[in-house]
């Protein structure tokens, strides 16, 4: 019998057939895969279920995320095997903005998925933009802010950002995210944008949609309240905390509405039990 943080049977975390997973804070920080990770994905797939990585980090590309996953240990990852507010992002701009010149601040690997599937970038100052697109920029500079700025400033367009998280957590602490990014650009110029990614359910949606596997057979699993657990909640699945990455237990007892999670345990290494014996 699984039994989550409270003693809840959480029995029927095992049985799930999809399986999405938050990155940061969840299976590592930064450079550092937690233990247990591999073995935990490779026990997925032998019980025939899906896992898939979705994640509100917008700073690298697919492309770059599965280079990180081989870099540490995870050579059976591919871009299957991802779902990110950058993807989410870029869907979201071809079926709005299709057409038109989106200003965006992103680092160098967001910007490179973006023209990649044919969006039309640009990063300097303009008057011929139709819309602006900001994301987690661990690459900012002064230069950027102040452009970011004044494109808010001096256009009254469509504003976008790839994630509303304040923090994201690495080996020594954490760093501001978007969300904080944002915040500080809504202080500056009075601006607030829509943001794309987790708590809106729509990377869930579309990972369920993708394997064909129905809410009931899903759990979403992560270290975030008002990104993770709310995206999973708003999705109808069940949802894990994880007390890894940002969140605290103290945060955790005083969730309310869709940041409350279904179980809440230590680490994501507590899933490697084998499931029940059939009746």
């Amino acid at each position: 019998m699984l039994i989550d943080y409270y003693g809840k049977d959480a029995s029927a975390l095992l049985e799930k057939k999809l399986y999405l997973f938050d990155m940061d804070g969840t299976v590592y920080l930064g450079e550092n895969l937690f233990e247990g990770v591999p073995e935990l994905l490779q026990k997925i797939e032998n019980d025939g279920g899906r896992y898939v990585f979705v994640t509100n980090n917008a700073s690298k590309s697919v492309a770059d995320y599965v280079k990180k996953m081989h870099r540490l240990g995870l050579e059976n990852i591919t871009e299957e095997h991802f779902f990110t507010s950058a993807q989410a992002a870029v869907a979201s701009m071809k079926e709005k903005h299709a057409d038109d010149l989106i200003y965006l601040q992103g680092t160098k690997s967001f910007e490179e998925e973006c023209r990649n599937n044919g969006l039309k970038i640009t990063t300097e100052y303009t008057d011929g933009a139709g819309a602006i697109l900001v994301g987690f920029d661990p690459e900012i500079t002064g230069e950027k802010v102040a452009t970011t700025c004044k494109m808010l400033t001096k256009h009254d367009l469509p504003y976008y950002a790839t994630n509303p998280d304040w923090v994201c957590p690495v080996e020594f602490g954490y760093i501001p995210d978007c969300g904080s990014m944002c915040r500080g650009y809504e202080r500056a110029t009075g601006k607030k944008p829509v943001f794309i990614g987790k708590p809106q359910p729509t990377m869930i949606f579309a990972a369920m949609t993708k394997f064909g596997i129905p809410a009931e057979d899903t759990v979403v699993i992560g270290d975030r309240l008002y990104t993770d657990i709310a995206s999973g909640n708003n999705a109808g699945v069940d949802t894990v905390c994880v007390l890894s990455g940002e969140v605290t237990i103290g945060e955790v007892e005083k969730a309310q509405g869709a940041e409350k999670p279904t179980y809440v345990v230590n680490h994501v290494n507590c899933l490697l039990q084998k499931r029940r014996a059939p009746v």
